[in-house]
């Protein structure tokens, strides 16, 4: 059974209010609207995290919030301020932990594009994904045993969109 990421960084955030730290920022309107559409996306096309790990910043939480609704009741939601702002190596290390067979981690720029771009063995002919947008989503699937056995270039990506693209 080959193991499925789900990835994808939090929708758009509100930077209005200069105050609030940046774990802190909500949500702008339109990511209000991107994430549950993502979410609708993903239900439609049958891929269904099991696990879904955010960084803890608010705008990852409440991007999953949106989402779940659309989503099966049977995922689990783990939240870790140390995702916060991750690099690439953290967030392969921190996937090679799991043992979910479809995961689903939802992060930040930089961190996030350059493990997308890494995973895979060939990126997609779209324009966006090397930026990584918000809400951007990419399905990966990895023919492998385990999480522990996956590194860079042995993802195969299945499908990758992005609000706009719906």
């Amino acid at each position: 059974m080959p193991l499925t990421l789900i990835l994808t960084r939090h929708a758009k955030s509100a930077w209005d209010d200069p105050t609030v730290d940046d774990f802190d920022r909500t949500l702008n309107g339109r990511g209000r609207s991107d994430a549950p559409k993502i979410g609708e996306w993903l239900a439609a096309q049958g891929f269904l995290p099991d696990t879904v790990l955010v960084s803890g910043a608010r705008r990852t939480v409440e991007t999953w919030e949106r989402m779940a609704p659309t989503l099966p009741k049977t995922c689990t939601m783990e939240s870790a301020p140390a995702r916060f702002h991750a690099s690439a190596q953290t967030i392969l290390d921190v996937l090679k932990t799991r043992r979910s067979p479809s995961i689903m981690i939802i992060c930040h720029n930089p961190g996030i594009a350059e493990f997308a771009r890494r995973i895979v063995n060939t990126p997609p002919d779209h324009p966006k994904f090397s930026q990584y947008p918000t809400c951007a989503t990419a399905v990966i699937e990895f023919d492998a045993p385990a999480w522990s056995a996956i590194d860079w270039e042995t993802g195969a990506l299945q499908d990758f969109i992005v609000p706009k693209d719906l």
